[in-house]
């Protein structure tokens, strides 16, 4: 999965939303936002590729075709 995808991108901005009011407050300087951001998208990709793999259905058992009966290589076999 790409970390360039918009829901990827999406939440990674939602993340960074607190960095980014800290940093306006001047709580943190340029440089601890700048090294913050690049985190925000890495948990932004890893909480969309949470939810997708949570959110994806297992793969259906597959089915085994049914054999003829009487063709070779069959299951019912006469017993000897």
């Amino acid at each position: 999965m790409s970390p360039l995808r918009w829901d990827v991108l999406a939440v990674g901005f939602v993340l960074a939303l607190p960095v980014l009011a800290l940093g306006a407050r001047g709580d943190f300087t340029l440089e601890e936002v700048t090294s913050r951001l690049p985190w925000c998208l890495l948990a932004g990709w890893a909480a969309v590729a949470l939810l997708r793999w949570a959110g994806t259905p297992p793969p259906a058992p597959r089915r085994r075709p049914p054999s003829r009966a009487g063709a070779p290589g069959a299951d019912d076999a006469p017993a000897s």
